[in-house]
This record gives C-alpha cells, sequence and structure tokens, in this order.
C-alpha cells in the first residue's frame, strides 16, 4: 500500500453498526477519488456497499497494535479504535485496566480478580508506571514517587457511573498507599484508615438497580504524609443523598447500616431498641429487594471499625438508638380528619411513636403536637395552624432526613477526628470517589448537581491534558500549534454564572410563593438564547442543558424544596432539648442548618416580616453550599498534580466479562476519555525514541543508515526517505513525533519488508533442501541395487544350508523326543518315592514331639509342687529368727540407755562444753559494751546537729526579715505543699522504720533468752528419757546457729544506730510553721529553707537505706560462708568423733582421732570468732563512716545557705538541688553495683561448697584426705575473700581456659563484640566458638553450671546485639552464623549423646563433659542459629531484590530478540541496570563467603535453594504482570537465561544440592511461551507440560500472550477455555495462587558436623586480647 492511498484494497476499515457500535470491514476495491460506493467485505464474508457521505470511514489499526496497554499509542486514533482495543484487552486477556494518556481506564469485571494481593503491592512498589502492566497501583505508586521526589501534593480523580468500581479502585489505591508508606509513630494509623471504608460505606452506600454497593454521596479523602510515612487523613463528603432514607425506588435499598441494625436485633445490647425485619419498616422495606449479603456480619466489620477509630460502646450503641428511632419515626401512622383534608392527627397509642420518643428521650405530646400542626407567627399574636395529612407526613419525612444528615455529618466528624495527625503532615495524596456523568429518563435536582460537577471536573481535566501536550512539546523542541479543543466554560457560566441556573434558583427559594413553575418561566425568559440550554418540545415544567456528555432534559418539580431543605423548627428544638446526649450533640453543631417555620406546603397567606425567622436570612441553599464546596474542592484539585482513573460499567446484568459496546460508548464519551483521544490525536499522538524507532525499523534503513553512528541522525534519512511529507513527523530531541497513521504505515513497510526477507529466506531453503532431498534419493537408490544383488546371493547361499540343515535337525530331533519320554519317567518315580519317606517321617516326628511335650509338662508341675513346700518352710524359719532377735534387741537397747544414764559417760560426752559456752558469753557482754558506746556516739552526734539544724533555722529567719517579696508566691506555695506531702511520706516511711527497729529488737532479745536457756540446758542436764542421738544433735545444732544468732544481735543494732538520727533531723522541720501550705506572705528563703532541708533529709534516708541493704547482703554472704563449715560439721564431726560406733569397739586409735577433729573444731570456732569480730569493726567503722558524711552533709548546707545570701534567688536553690540528687542518683548506682558484687560472690560460694563436698568425698575414700580436708577447712575464710581462679584436680584433661566469674564481660567483649576476623591462611573463622568452649570446659571442671549458663547466655545475647547493628553486612552475619553451628556441634560433639562421639578420637572423649547438663543452652543456640540464617537469607534478597528482573527478564543476553516487538508507549528505553553475569557473580560471592566461614555445604545448598526459589518467584511474579514480556522472543531470552543459571550450577557441582528445581516453574513458563498455541492438541501438550504451574498462572501467561507481527495469530479464547478446563481437572485441589509468594522460607536443616580439631590444638592469636586468661 503506498503512502498516498491508505484505503486500497485489503485496508480494514470500520463502519458502523446499530448493535456493536462499531463493526470491522475489507476493502475489496481500492478507493478512488470521487467514488460515491465503498465496496467491502464483512468479518462473516457477507459484501457490502457502503456509502460515502462527507468523510471517509475510520481505518482499522495494525493488528500488533491491537490491545495496546496504552490507547494512546495506537496509530489512529479514533473512538472504535479505542472500543476495540478496550474489548480486546478486557474479553481476551481479562485486563481490566489500560492507559489512555494520563487516563488510567479501569473496567468492572464483576468478578474477583487475584491482582490485588500484598505481593502485587510489593511487585508494583518502586517501579515506573510503564515498567508493568496498567494498574491501580501502577498510577498509586506514580502519584506516591511524584509526591517523594518533587515535595508536591498529588490527586488521584476517580469517577464514573454507579456500578462502575469507584468506591472498590478507591479501596484499592487507600491499601496501596497505607502499605508503601506503613505508619510512622501511630504504628495502628494505617489501620485506621482502612477502617474507614467500612464505616462510610454502611453509612453513605446503598443497593440500586445498578450497584449492590452504590456510594450515595461524594467523598475526598486527603492522605497526609511526612518523610513518606502516612501520618493521618481527613475525608470531606459531598451531596448525600438524604432522600434515599425516606424514599427507595423498585429493587433498591435504603442505607446498609439500617438492614444491618435489622439483621442484628437479637443481640443483647441491640434488644432495647425493639428492632425487627427490615420488611415490618415503612423506610426498608419500599424496595421489596432482598441482596446476597450478609448484614449482621456487615454490623460486626462495622462496630470493629468504630472500636479501631476511638468511637466508645457508648457511643456507638446510641448512634445506634437514634437510627433505630429514625426507622421507628416511618412507622408512626398518620390520618386525616375530614375528606377536605384541613387537619390530621396520630393514631392514640402509637407503638412506633412511643417507641420514637422513648429512644431519644424527648416527650411524646410534644412531637404529636409539632408533627401536626405549626406554630405562625403575626405583628400581634401566634397561632397554630393544623397541616394536611400529606404535609404531615412530608414533615415527618424532612424530620428523618435531617436527622440521617446530622448523624452522617456527626459520623465523619469522628472519622476526621480519629484520622488527624497531631504531628500534622508536610505533602498529601487526595482520592477523589465521585459520582459520574448521569442521565437517566427523569433527572432532578440530584442529576443537575452531579452533572454540574462533572463538566467542573471536566474543565479542570481539559485544562491538565493541554498543558501536559504543551509541555512535552515544548520539552522536545517543537513548534507548538494551538489545539483547538472543546471548552466547556459556557456551559458552567449557564450554571453557576450571574443570573444562571442556580441563582435563579437561589432567588426563587428566597420568594414566599416561589415555584418550581414560575422558576422554569424565568429560566425559560432568561437564557433561551443560550447554545447549552433548551426548552423541551413538550409542554412540560423542564429544561434542557447541553453538557460536554450529551444533552440532559431536568424535570423542574421539586428543584425548589430540594434547594430549600426545609425541616420544622419545633421538632428540630424538640430533638436539641433531648435527654440524649449524642442527639443534643448533633443539633448543636447545626447552629446554621436550614431549619424553617413554614411548613413543606404552600402557604395561603403573606407572612408579615416578623413571621420570618433572624436565622432564614443567613441560611444557604443546598446549591449554594455544594456550589461553595465545589469551589473549594477545585481549588484543592488544582494545587496538586491531578492523575485520573475512569471507571466502566461494562454491562446492566452485572455478569462477569460480558462487554457491552454501546454501554461502554455511552461512558467513553462522557468520563472524558475520547476528548483526550482527540486532543492527543490533533497533534503528534505516536511518539518513540530514536534508540526505540532504529531497533524496531531496522529492516526498513538502507546501509549507508546503518553504518552511521548516530541514531538521531540515522532515523531522520530514513523517515526522509520514507515518508515523503515532512509534516507527517517532527524530529525532537530525543523522540520522533508522528501523526496519526504513519505509525501503521511503517508498521506495514516492516511487515512487507520482513515478508519479503521470509520469502527470500524460505526460497533459499527450499532450494537447498530440494537439492539435500534429490542427493539422499539417488544415494537411496544405488544403495537399494547393491542391497538387492546381494541378497539374491544370500538368499541362495541360505537355500543350500537350509537343505544341510534339516537333516542335522530330524536327527537330533528325534534324539530329543527319546531322551524326554525317559526322563519324564525317571522323574515320575523319583517324585513318588520322595513323597512316600516324607509321609513316613513326618508321622514319626509328631508322635516324638507328643512324647516330648508330655514329659515337660509333668517335669513342670513336679518342680512347682517342690517349690511350694519350700516357701512355706522357709516363711516359718525366717518368722522364728525375726523374733528372737527382737527379743535380743530389746535386751541390748535397754543395756545401752542404762549405760547412757551413767555420769561418766555424760561427763566424757560433753568435755570442753563449759569453756565454750563461758566464752560465748563473754563475746556477749563486749558486745554489749561496744553497743552502749556507738549508741552514745550517735546521740553525741545526734544533739551537735540538731543545734546546727537550730543555727541553720536562726539564720533562716534573719534572712526572712531582711528579704523582699517576689511575683511567684503561688508557685511557691505549690511547691511549699509538695513538699509537706513528701515529708508526710517520709515522716510515715520512718515510722514504718521504728516499728521495723522494735521488732528487731524484741527478737535480739528472745535471741539472748535462747542462748542463755541453751547454756542452762547444757550445763544442767535432767536424766531424762532421751537418748544419745537427741543430745548430739542439739550439740550440733547450737555449734551451728550460735554464729548466725550474733550476726543478727549485730544486725538489729546496727539498724538501731542508723535510725535514731532522722527523728532529730526531721524534728526542726515538724516544730517550724504549721500552715507552710497557705502560700501567703511567706518568704522565698524560708521556701527554700524547706525544700533544702527535704532534700538533705532524703539524701540522708537514701544513705542510711544503702547502708542497710549491704550490711544485710554481707549478713546473707556471711550465712553463704557458714554453710561450707555447717556442712563439714554436720557431715563429719560425729564421724571424727566416733559417736557413731559402738561403745565396745571404741579403741585407743578412735580416742586420738577424736581427741584430733575437737581441736579442729575449736580452730574452726576460733576463726569464726574473729570473722565476727572483723566485722564487728567493719560495721563501727561504717558508722564513723555515717558519722563524718553527716558532718560533710552539714557543712554543705551552710555553705548553701551562704550561696543563697549571696544570689537572693531560687536559681541557685534549684541548682545545688539537682545537685543533690545526682548525688543520690550515684549512691543508687553504687548500691546496684554492690548489689551485683553479692550475687557474684554467691555463685563463688556456691562453687566452693561444691568443692567441699568433692574433698569430703576424698576424704571418706583414705587417710591423706583428711588432713587435705583439715587443711582445706582452714584455709577455707582466706578463699572466701577474694575471687580465684579454681585450678581443676589432677589427672583430668587440661584443654580448657580457666576464668574467673567477673572476667564474663571482658570474654564477651574480645571474642564477639569486638571481634575481628583474622585473615590469613592459617586464620580459623570458629575461633570465637571454640574460645567459648574452652571456657565451658572449664567450668565443667569446677561443677559450676549457673556460670557456664551465664556466658552462654551472655554470647547469645552478645551476638544478636551484634546482628542487630551489623544485620546487612553478609560477612558479618555469616561468621556469626558459622561460629553459633560451630558452638552448637562442640556441645553436641563433648556433651552427654554418646551417638555423637561416634567419629571422635581418643583425645578428643578425654574432653568431654562431665557434670554439665547445658540442653536448654543448646536449644537457645539452635534457635539464635535459625535466627540468623533467616537474616542472612533476608540479607542476600536484599542485595539480589534490585537485580533479578533486569538480569532474568530485561537484560538481551541474544542479541536482536527485542525488535520483534514494538516497544512501549510508556516503557523506558534504558538499558537495565544489571545483568545476568553480575547476578551469578553475587550469587558466587555469597557461596564463597560461606565457604570462607566454614560453614557446612548443607546450610550453603539450602541458602542457595532459598535464593534461587526468590530468583524464580520473582521472574515469574513480574512475566505475569507484564503483558510485553509474554511473547515468543521473550520466552527464548528466558529459558537461555535460566540454561545459563543451570550451567552456572553444574559448573560449581550444585547440580544434586535442590536448587535446580526452584527454576522449573521458569523453565515451564518459558517452555509455554513458545509452544504452539492454536489446535486442541496444542492444549493438550500444554497440559502435560505444565505441571509445575497453577492454572491462573498458564491462563494469565496465554491470555497475556503477545503475537509476533505478522507471523502469529493471537491465542485464541476457545483454546485458552480448554486449557483452563482441562488443568482444572487435572488439579482439582482448588484454585490456586497466582503470583508466588516469595517471602516464603524453606525450613532449614542446620546438621551436626563433628569438628576434627583437637582441643589442646587450638592456637589463639596475640590479636585477640585474651591475656586475663590461663590456658590450662
Amino acid at each position: 500500500m503506498a503512502a498516498g492511498r491508505p484505503y486500497g484494497q485489503g485496508a480494514r476499515v470500520w463502519i458502523p453498526d446499530c448493535v456493536h457500535v462499531w463493526r470491522a470491514a475489507e476493502i475489496t476495491k481500492g478507493y478512488e477519488e470521487g467514488d460515491s460506493v465503498l465496496q467491502l467485505r464483512l468479518e462473516d464474508g457477507s459484501p457490502l456497499a457502503y456509502p460515502l457521505g462527507s468523510q471517509l470511514p475510520p481505518l482499522c489499526n495494525p493488528e500488533c497494535l491491537s490491545g495496546k496497554d496504552d490507547l494512546v499509542a495506537l496509530s489512529h486514533l479514533h473512538e472504535p479504535a479505542v472500543l476495540h482495543s478496550l474489548r480486546v484487552r478486557f474479553l481476551e486477556a481479562n485486563a481490566i485496566y489500560t492507559y489512555c494518556g494520563i487516563i488510567l481506564v479501569a473496567i468492572n469485571p464483576y468478578k474477583p480478580l487475584p491482582i490485588y494481593e500484598e505481593e502485587v503491592i510489593y511487585a508494583y512498589s518502586g517501579r515506573e508506571m510503564g515498567d508493568m502492566d496498567p494498574h491501580i497501583f501502577a498510577l498509586a505508586e506514580e502519584a506516591y514517587r511524584q509526591m517523594v521526589r518533587f515535595g508536591r501534593n498529588q490527586s488521584l480523580i476517580i469517577s464514573g457511573e454507579s456500578g462502575a468500581g469507584k468506591t472498590a479502585s478507591a479501596k484499592y489505591a487507600m491499601r496501596y498507599f497505607t502499605a508503601v508508606g506503613g505508619g510512622l509513630g501511630d504504628s495502628s494509623m494505617e489501620e485506621k484508615v482502612l477502617a474507614s471504608s467500612p464505616i462510610m460505606e454502611a453509612f453513605g452506600n446503598a443497593k440500586t438497580t445498578r450497584n449492590d454497593n452504590s456510594s450515595r454521596f461524594g467523598k475526598y479523602i486527603e492522605i497526609g504524609f511526612s518523610h513518606a510515612r502516612v501520618m493521618g487523613a481527613t475525608i470531606k463528603t459531598y451531596l448525600l443523598e438524604k432522600s434515599r432514607v425516606t424514599f427507595q425506588a423498585k429493587a433498591e435499598r435504603n442505607y446498609h447500616i439500617f438492614y444491618q441494625l435489622c439483621a442484628s436485633a437479637a443481640l443483647p445490647e441491640l434488644r432495647g431498641l425493639h428492632l425487627r425485619g427490615a420488611e415490618t419498616f415503612y423506610y426498608t422495606q419500599q424496595g421489596r429487594c432482598s441482596v446476597g449479603t450478609d448484614d449482621a456480619s456487615d454490623l460486626d466489620s462495622t462496630r470493629l471499625a468504630f472500636s479501631l477509630l476511638g468511637v466508645p460502646e457508648a457511643d456507638q450503641l446510641e448512634l445506634f438508638a437514634i437510627l433505630a428511632a429514625i426507622l421507628h419515626l416511618g412507622n408512626v401512622t398518620i390520618r386525616g380528619r375530614d375528606r377536605h383534608g384541613d387537619g390530621c392527627s396520630v393514631e392514640p397509642n402509637n407503638e412506633a411513636l412511643g417507641l420514637f420518643c422513648a429512644l431519644l428521650g424527648i416527650e411524646e405530646v410534644q412531637v404529636t403536637r409539632w408533627l401536626c400542626h405549626r406554630k405562625l407567627v403575626t405583628a400581634g399574636e401566634t397561632y397554630l395552624k393544623p397541616l394536611t395529612r400529606q404535609q404531615a407526613l412530608d414533615s415527618r419525612d424532612a424530620l428523618a432526613k435531617h436527622m440521617y444528615g446530622q448523624v452522617f455529618r456527626w459520623m465523619t466528624s469522628r472519622v476526621n477526628r480519629a484520622l488527624r495527625s497531631p504531628e500534622g503532615h508536610h505533602t498529601s495524596i487526595g482520592i477523589l470517589d465521585i459520582y459520574g456523568f448521569e442521565m437517566f429518563d427523569l433527572n432532578s435536582f440530584e442529576q443537575f448537581c452531579i452533572n454540574y460537577a462533572n463538566e467542573k471536573l471536566q474543565q479542570l481535566f481539559n485544562l491538565h491534558v493541554f498543558k501536559l501536550e504543551q509541555e512535552e512539546y515544548v520539552a522536545e523542541g517543537i513548534p507548538w500549534v494551538f489545539i483547538d479543543f472543546c471548552d466547556n466554560q459556557p456551559c458552567i457560566e449557564l450554571i453557576e454564572g450571574r443570573l444562571g441556573v442556580l441563582d435563579l434558583l437561589n432567588e426563587e427559594c428566597k420568594m414566599p410563593q416561589g415555584s418550581d413553575g414560575s422558576w422554569a418561566q424565568k429560566l425559560y425568559q432568561t437564557h433561551l438564547g443560550s447554545s447549552h440550554f433548551q426548552k423541551p418540545k413538550r409542554p412540560t415544567d423542564a429544561f434542557v442543558v447541553c453538557h460536554f456528555a450529551g444533552k440532559v432534559e431536568y424535570q423542574c418539580n421539586g428543584f425548589v424544596e430540594k434547594n430549600r431543605d426545609t425541616v420544622p423548627e419545633e421538632l428540630v428544638g424538640l430533638l436539641r432539648a433531648s435527654k440524649s446526649a449524642l442527639l443534643t450533640e448533633l443539633f448543636l453543631e447545626d447552629g446554621d442548618g436550614p431549619t424553617s417555620r413554614r411548613s413543606s406546603g404552600p402557604r395561603s397567606g403573606r407572612p408579615s416580616r416578623r413571621s420570618m425567622p433572624g436565622t432564614q436570612k443567613s441560611k444557604k441553599s443546598i446549591s449554594s453550599q455544594f456550589k461553595s464546596s465545589l469551589r473549594r474542592l477545585m481549588e484543592t484539585l488544582g494545587s496538586t498534580t491531578p492523575h485520573y482513573v475512569r471507571c466502566i460499567k461494562p454491562n446492566d446484568s452485572k455478569l462477569p466479562f460480558v462487554f457491552d459496546s454501546r454501554r461502554a460508548v455511552e461512558q467513553l464519551r462522557a468520563c472524558g476519555v475520547l476528548e483526550t483521544i482527540r486532543i492527543s490525536a490533533a497533534g503528534y499522538p505516536s511518539r518513540w525514541t530514536y534508540q526505540e524507532f532504529f531497533e524496531r525499523y531496522r529492516a526498513l534503513l538502507s546501509r549507508e543508515e546503518l553504518v552511521g553512528t548516530d541514531a538521531k541522525q540515522s532515523c531522520s534519512l530514513a523517515l526522509e526517505r520514507l515518508l515523503k511529507d515532512p509534516s507527517t513527523y517532527r524530529c525532537g530531541k530525543s523522540k520522533v513525533f508522528f501523526r496519526a497513521g504513519q505509525v501503521a504505515f511503517l508498521e506495514e513497510q516492516r511487515c512487507r519488508r520482513v515478508r519479503a526477507a521470509c520469502t527470500l529466506l524460505q526460497q533459499h531453503l527450499r532450494g537447498w533442501l530440494a537439492r539435500r532431498r534429490f542427493g539422499r534419493v539417488r544415494a537411496a537408490a544405488v544403495c537399494l541395487q547393491r542391497y538387492t544383488r546381494g541378497m539374491l546371493a544370500r538368499r541362495l547361499t541360505a537355500e543350500l544350508r537350509r537343505s544341510r540343515a534339516a537333516v542335522v535337525l530330524q536327527k537330533n530331533v528325534r534324539m530329543m523326543l527319546a531322551r524326554r519320554s525317559y526322563l519324564r519317567v525317571r522323574r515320575a518315580a523319583l517324585t513318588i518315592q520322595a513323597f512316600s519317606r516324607g509321609m513316613f517321617a513326618r508321622c514319626l516326628y509328631r508322635q516324638m514331639v507328643q512324647h516330648q511335650k508330655a514329659v515337660v509338662l509333668q517335669a513342670a508341675v513336679r518342680g512347682w509342687l517342690v517349690r511350694q513346700r519350700y516357701v512355706r518352710l522357709r516363711r516359718a524359719v525366717l518368722y522364728l529368727q525375726c523374733c528372737y532377735r527382737r527379743a535380743r534387741a530389746r535386751r541390748e537397747l535397754r543395756r545401752l540407755r542404762a549405760e547412757a544414764r551413767s555420769v561418766e559417760h555424760y561427763k566424757q560426752l560433753h568435755k570442753g562444753m563449759e569453756i565454750k559456752v563461758m566464752q560465748l558469753q563473754c563475746r556477749l557482754d563486749e558486745q554489749a559494751q561496744e553497743k552502749q558506746q556507738l549508741v552514745e556516739q550517735l546521740s553525741a552526734l545526734n544533739a551537735a546537729h540538731a543545734e546546727e539544724v537550730q543555727r541553720l533555722r536562726e539564720e533562716m529567719r534573719w534572712l526572712r526579715e531582711d528579704a523582699v517579696h517576689n511575683a511567684q508566691h503561688q508557685r511557691a506555695a505549690r511547691e511549699s505543699r509538695g513538699l509537706q506531702q513528701e515529708l508526710e511520706e517520709e515522716r510515715a516511711r520512718y515510722q514504718s522504720l521504728v516499728q521495723e527497729y522494735a521488732r528487731l529488737e524484741q527478737g535480739y532479745e528472745n535471741l539472748r533468752d535462747e542462748m542463755a536457756f541453751h547454756r542452762q540446758s547444757t550445763l544442767r542436764r535432767s536424766p531424762s528419757s532421751e537418748s544419745f542421738l537427741g543430745s548430739e544433735s542439739s550439740y550440733l545444732s547450737s555449734m551451728s546457729t550460735a554464729p548466725s544468732r550474733d550476726g543478727s544481735d549485730l544486725q538489729a543494732e546496727g539498724l538501731e544506730e542508723r535510725w535514731q538520727s532522722p527523728p532529730e533531723v526531721l524534728q526542726p522541720h515538724l516544730m517550724g510553721d504549721p500552715t507552710p501550705n497557705s502560700g501567703v506572705g511567706q518568704d522565698p528563703f524560708e521556701k527554700a529553707y524547706l525544700l533544702l532541708l527535704g532534700q538533705l533529709n532524703a539524701v540522708t534516708e537514701e544513705l542510711a537505706r544503702t547502708r542497710e541493704e549491704l550490711r544485710r547482703s554481707k549478713a546473707s554472704m556471711e550465712q553463704e560462708e557458714k554453710k561450707p563449715l555447717d556442712f563439714l560439721k554436720r557431715r563429719n564431726i560425729a564421724e571424727m568423733l566416733g559417736l557413731g560406733r559402738s561403745p565396745e569397739k571404741a579403741v585407743g586409735e578412735d580416742l586420738k582421732h577424736a581427741y584430733d577433729a575437737v581441736q579442729v573444731a575449736n580452730k574452726l570456732l576460733v576463726s569464726q570468732l574473729q570473722e565476727e569480730k572483723q566485722h564487728h569493726e567493719e560495721e563501727v567503722e561504717g558508722l564513723h563512716l555515717d558519722i563524718r558524711s553527716l558532718k560533710q552533709l552539714s557543712q554543705q548546707q551552710a555553705a548553701l545557705i551562704q550561696d543563697l545570701q549571696q544570689h537572693q534567688g531560687q536559681e541557685g536553690l534549684q541548682h545545688h538541688i539537682v545537685r543533690l540528687k545526682e548525688e543520690n542518683w550515684e549512691l543508687s548506682q553504687k548500691l546496684e553495683k554492690q548489689e551485683r558484687t553479692t550475687l557474684k560472690l554467691q555463685k563463688q560460694l556456691r562453687t566452693y561448697t561444691k568443692q567441699i563436698q568433692e574433698f569430703t568425698g576424698m576424704y571418706l575414700h583414705g587417710k591423706g584426705g583428711y588432713r587435705a580436708m583439715k587443711k582445706e577447712a582452714t584455709a577455707l575464710g582466706q578463699e572466701l575473700g577474694a575471687s580465684p581462679i579454681v585450678l581443676p584436680p589432677s589427672g583430668l584433661p587440661q584443654a580448657m581456659l580457666a576464668w574467673r566469674l567477673e572476667d564474663e564481660g571482658r570474654i564477651i567483649k574480645a571474642i564477639i563484640t569486638d571481634y575481628r576476623p583474622q585473615s590469613g591462611s592459617g586464620a580459623l573463622p570458629e575461633l570465637p566458638a571454640y574460645i567459648l568452649f574452652l571456657c565451658i570446659r572449664h567450668a565443667d571442671c569446677c561443677c559450676d553450671e549457673p556460670r557456664a549458663r551465664s556466658l552462654l547466655d551472655a554470647a547469645v545475647n552478645a551476638i544478636k546485639r551484634v546482628m542487630k547493628k551489623h544485620s546487612d553486612d553478609f560477612d558479618v552475619v555469616a561468621l556469626w552464623l558459622a561460629n553459633t553451628c560451630q558452638l552448637l556441634n562442640c556441645l553436641r560433639q563433648y556433651g552427654r549423646d554418646e551417638s555423637c562421639h561416634q567419629g571422635n578420637t581418643a583425645q578428643q572423649n578425654e574432653h568431654c563433659l562431665r557434670y554439665l547438663d547445658l540442653q536448654g543452652s543448646c536449644c537457645s543456640l539452635g534457635a539464635l542459629a535459625v535466627q540468623l540464617y533467616q537474616q542472612l537469607v533476608r540479607t542476600a534478597e536484599k542485595c539480589l531484590k534490585p537485580m533479578i528482573v533486569a538480569a532474568m527478564l530485561e537484560s538481551e543476553t541474544i542479541q536482536g530478540l527485542s525488535s520483534s516487538c514494538p516497544p512501549s508507549h510508556r516503557r523506558s528505553s534504558t538499558p537495565p541496570a544489571h545483568t545476568l553475569p553480575e547476578l551469578l557473580q553475587q550469587l558466587g560471592s555469597f557461596l564463597q563467603a560461606l565457604e570462607l566461614h566454614g560453614l557446612s555445604p548443607a546450610v550453603g545448598h539450602q541458602l542457595l535453594r532459598q535464593l534461587l526459589f526468590l530468583i524464580s518467584g520473582t521472574t515469574l511474579n513480574y512475566l505475569l504482570l507484564r503483558k510485553d514480556a509474554c511473547s515468543w522472543s521473550r520466552g527464548i531470552q528466558l529459558r537461555y537465561n535460566v540454561s545459563q543459571v543451570e550451567q552456572w550450577l553444574r559448573a560449581r557441582g550444585l547440580q544434586q544440592s535442590g536448587a535446580r528445581d526452584m527454576l522449573e516453574p521458569l523453565v515451564q513458563a518459558a517452555q509455554l511461551l513458545q509452544v504452539k498455541k492454536a489446535t486442541e492438541e496444542d492444549a493438550g501438550a500444554i497440559c502435560s507440560l505444565c505441571t509445575v504451574l497453577s492454572p491462573q498462572q498458564v491462563v494469565k501467561i496465554l491470555r497475556s500472550y503477545t503475537p509476533t507481527a505478522g507471523l502469529e495469530e493471537r491465542v485464541s479464547p476457545a483454546l485458552i477455555s480448554s486449557v483452563e478446563k482441562r488443568l482444572q481437572e487435572q488439579q482439582a485441589e482448588g484454585p490456586g495462587q497466582l503470583l508466588v509468594d516469595t517471602s516464603h522460607l524453606f525450613p532449614v536443616h542446620l546438621p551436626f558436623t563433628p569438628s576434627p580439631l583437637h582441643l589442646n590444638e587450638l592456637r589463639i592469636p596475640d590479636t585477640v586480647d585474651l591475656t586475663f586468661l590461663v590456658r590450662l
């Protein structure tokens, strides 16, 4: 086809059609200038002579451009092309989103689609708008990116008629913004934003004939952002359809909230509303329709949303009561009094009215009166006017509508209050969900306002599109030519201008006798000359406005009343006086609401000026309010960057994926899509970059043009040659612009050139095939001749051989038959013999078995009888022996008791006890004297302190007389009252301490009495019936408890001495001014003195409490120190004394040992007395320190008084108070440090206790152990004072590091916190793990399990801290994962599980743990290892995610494949940021890092499997979301890339790791793109091929498949349906998932790998600072 003859033979055109709007046809005879008829052939083959009018029919686009994701990219831009592209995408590809310039066209599928999951959100996040298929998420991401990048507010304008999916699109956009924006400060902000949707839908949505969830109001949701994070939101509503509250058309419903309440009437909290089914209420049963929704569950969602937004349950119930009252109001019955209708009345005892009044808390009599009457005020009197029944019903309905409007407004304000952020926001994104253009058979006031709003939005849209076109041309340097577009400003002026429709309507509403008819006449008189205003031909009160989308006829009936929106003021006053707090709040907020005293019907008399209330003049009409809100909305949208979403309703039957072309065209004309196409078509709609043009049309370029290096120059030369007319294209700076139709011409030229090239290739290929076929035939003929001749010769030879062989065969066969007969007879004879002999043998065997069993039974019975007899005799003998032994034992017991009562034995037993008791008495007397001296010193100190305080009070009184009053008396009074309250609290605390001191003193007296009693009982023991064992136990208990009682006495004395000072310290303050709270006339210096005194008392008490805690900890430590000694006493003294032996066996050697033991016990008692004396001296020294500290505090107080005298203000005082608080804090820190030291000492005491137990066991096994125990007991007091390194016993393996508990922090810091991995060939990456295990071995040798657990817990916590700090460093995470696994393996290899010892050497078995059971620590280490592995995976995924799509899909490893598909209008032509070799190199670096840190290969295989799953899933997801990627060339490229990954796996020997299986979905997707897709056999092959892909994924790829232009056909919908049906039959487990969940983590298995390294061979480098550890 030539460039000058686009309507040549074979061209395709669009012709109008009454059913499909437009129909495609092919030209059978080329068009010539002057032809009146165009010869066409329709798609069904029938010819058609199409008459030509003023212009030719529009041309069809090339097949490669049909179904493009951007309608502006079409070569021929017109209505049929747009309609056809939308139909093809919607029906064949099931694509509901399509770009049209700056507009996103969304078609309602009436079917849930799996394209809104969280994975889709993350797939679109961060991507350019043209990189992915059209989607609401792509438009939302574009708005979000522009807001973040340029800091400018954005807006999404979503429009369309009812049922087109506006609300769903707005919700998806909100969900996207809250997902990518997250929450800053308030983590639940995104939940609150999403929770507003069910509330707004419940109160503002209803079922209509066109939509089951139609929004009956407009809303603008402004989501605020700060630093790209969601901070809050604001919702603005427009023009709520209040008339739906009282009236619904057939097959429609009221607002959802009413049906939700009726469905949940049985709930306990809603029973008081007296609700029933929705069919019992007048306001909910007019439509008489039911919808398939669960209203009860919807109410639960609404209440949950209210709770998330912070609305209390009480407010919710009160709100539901108001809504229930509206329903009951609709059931109020009003009757007329006579036939003329002059009056009306409410039925007596009306149940509905009673419920209405009871729920709202108003008087029923008043409501009855004002429903049927109106109050009229004249110049001289006030009287009531009865209303007709219709007027009363209108008044009732007006009240119900007004109440619901107030409820809706209150609900919106509460939602905004919950979504408002106190910090504010910097930028915002607005979502405008507003009604589209409406054109019904009967159009009223609501449709007029809606169309007026769409006129304003269309004007804004036109200006924005025009501006973008101009900016594009100016940026590219193309001469700008003004494009004429349809400006609707005259229509807007007709509506809102001076004396416009709204102006005349407001003027008519102000007239007392204003009516719809008079308003219509004014319109006719004023605007009949306007081109946008017409009068209908029918004689009715109506008018026609020519909108941008078409002519709309409006009925004037009801305009005036709806604009007034009047409601009886008397009824509103009753509601304002209601007992319901919420109802009062609703109507108090409506200060300028549209209330009126006049009734809803016309009035018979002209009212005077006084009959009109004052609020009537300031009241705004509905049109004025809507106009103002619309003006503000336009200003808001004008300050933002708009993004448009046009929702299209495909059919009126709500059938899924059914496209009605007539309905679609009506909406496309109304929503401005065709206007955008027209503006784009008027200029240069097709725009390609030079690189895209060069790659696409390389086949059209000549050799000279291909040689050049400048793509722009080559393209310019080619265009001059291909397109003769220079006006058909323009060359910009970076793009080339084409007029409409030129791209189609270039595509046709390219197709012809490609076809010619294909024909030439086919010609040469077919010749080569024919020559090769002839050569094969000739060679075959020669070969056949040769083989035939050979066959004949072989046949003759075979005949001769066959004759000779027959003779041989006969001989052998006869011999074989004879031998076979003989063998058969012989075999039969042998068989008979065998069976006979077997039968005889079995009979003999059965006889022998029966005989043997009888013998066994007899033997068992006889043995049982003999054993029974033996048992009876044995029991009798034992009983006799017991009786005899018991008699002898009783005689022995009596003899022993008599011996125990003897005086000699008693003296021998208690030898040395009298001396011990006298020593204890002397020590008690000395302590009492020291106590008395300390009490006297404290008394003197307290007296001195009291004198000092008195002197300070005298000085303060002198300062108070000289100071002047300042302006801060009230503040000082409040501080004084606070100090007084703190003083009272301190006083109560002091009294409790005094009571505690009294209790301790009484305990001290009780202990002294008990000591005296024990002394008396020991010296003068009465000869009672006590046994020797009882006396021995009392002796041991007295030895063990005496030191602890002495310690208790000292502690009680210390408490008494410490707490004697606070009363004197506080006494001057308590005896001061009795009215400190008055605050009037009080001196500021006095207040400062009181504040200082309170702070001083607090510091003193804190110091006392610190001393007390330290002494208590010392006392508990001393008790722990005494435990080893008590253990020695309880365990060994009785044995050393020999008291457990019988008196007859005592010999001289035993007496010697007993004497030595008594000496040891005396030495132990002496050492205890020395420790007590030392402890007493320390306490005395502590008291002296307290005295010195009190003196220092007194000096500080004097210095502070001097500072107060110098500064004369409170700033210095506050400074000193802060300093005192800091000192108090330092003391508390010292106390906490002492407590930690005490805990460490307690742990060491437990360790020493275990060692003493071991030494005691050694003593019991030999005599030498006794001396060792004695030496250890004498040195135990010195050991308890320090924390030495405990050395293991000799003879144990020495592969360990000796350490102390206080070294734990230094160890963790050296090997974890500050550890740097060593470099070099001999470096050991798991060195920290081995060092930790060597320390654990030392704790095991010391039997110190708490110390080992503490070290492991500290190591785990330190590793977690390091991971938190270096979470993005792959090497650091791998290092500590390796060390954690190695430590876990060491604990298993050297633990108690013998199954892990199989690979150990003999030397390694010697290093096994013997005492510790660290099973719990192993579990915590295993959990830490799993966490580290997951962090390792997340770190690797973070590095790989930006590379996957570019490397696997976008990088062109096979050159030239990308030119087979035309580039997208929006998609960037820049080369990919990453390539496949870079991706493989990154994977190799991960594996190398794991190997470097010594991790097991199994862990590396699992990581690689996880990462390849991520690569496969991400690539497949983007393939499913990008239609341009679903092509044959992309399948070739993808399969090649996957093969490169497989080759990389084989080169590294990883083909058996299971990672290859993760690539199987990509392999099948690539094969699916390459296989033939035409017949049913192909469908079967596809089903057998795609075993891993889900049916949804296969169908999505087939629907998105883009055939190669001129070489392939589109995949037919029948084939797609067949494949989908077969796959669903094969995979009957249910619907699969469309996108792969790339966040899924496979379970990790950490294998046990024993270490071959011997612990004693471990070398610790000097760079690790562990010099404080001892290597054993």
